[in-house]
């Protein structure tokens, strides 16, 4: 498979499922059940189209994907869709407490995950570590306080919405990463953004 169509079938496997939750919840009355045990479906076939294409199951989706199944199932198990809403605080929270408690420690996590493709200095991986533990910091906190205080509706609309913000703010990292890009080897191409987990 071309590096274009792989990179197709990781965007597809990123967002996937989150998508056919909304389109779910949706077309089929806004039931919040039946959409999370499509999101639970979709999580696993996902999984399973990344491990077939990558030959692994790259850190990020995995993790996602294992939160969407763990909380997907606790809300088909007890029939209350408060567990695939808490779903988003938790994995963010999880997220934000690896990367700035691996700060906190001395480490550099998010260096340990992405550093054979992009070579920077360390403390330009500390500054990119900390504005995506931040990142997942709001994002925790925002979906603590609308799937808390909203309509079913408008936490799917803040849940649908958050997949083009993890684009935009990845996006937006890049001419940091760009600038503080050390000298690549022949051959490299321009560096892609971490992918925030949605």
């Amino acid at each position: 498979m071309t590096g274009s169509n792989a990179r197709w079938v990781r965007v597809a496997v990123d967002y996937g499922a989150p998508i056919a939750f909304a389109v779910t919840f949706y077309g089929f009355g806004r039931n919040l059940i039946l959409a999370t045990g499509v999101l639970v479906a979709a999580s696993m076939l996902a999984l399973l189209v990344g491990y077939i294409v990558e030959r692994r199951l790259a850190p990020m989706p995995l993790i996602a994907g294992g939160f969407a199944l763990v909380f997907g199932g606790l809300t088909l198990f007890f029939n209350d869709p408060s567990f695939v809403k808490m779903k988003i605080s938790s994995q963010n929270a999880a997220f934000a407490a690896g990367l700035l408690g691996g700060l906190a420690l001395g480490k550099n996590p998010l260096k340990a995950l992405l550093g054979a493709s992009l070579k920077m200095a360390d403390g330009a991986w500390r500054q990119l570590t900390l504005r995506y533990g931040l990142y997942f910091v709001a994002v925790a906190v925002a979906n603590e306080f609308i799937w808390r205080t909203q309509s079913d509706a408008f936490w799917v609309n803040f849940r649908t919405a958050l997949l083009p913000l993890a684009i935009v703010f990845s996006l937006s990292q890049t001419p940091f990463m760009m600038k503080n890009l050390q000298k690549p080897d022949e051959g490299d191409t321009a560096p892609e953004p971490p992918d925030p987990g949605v």
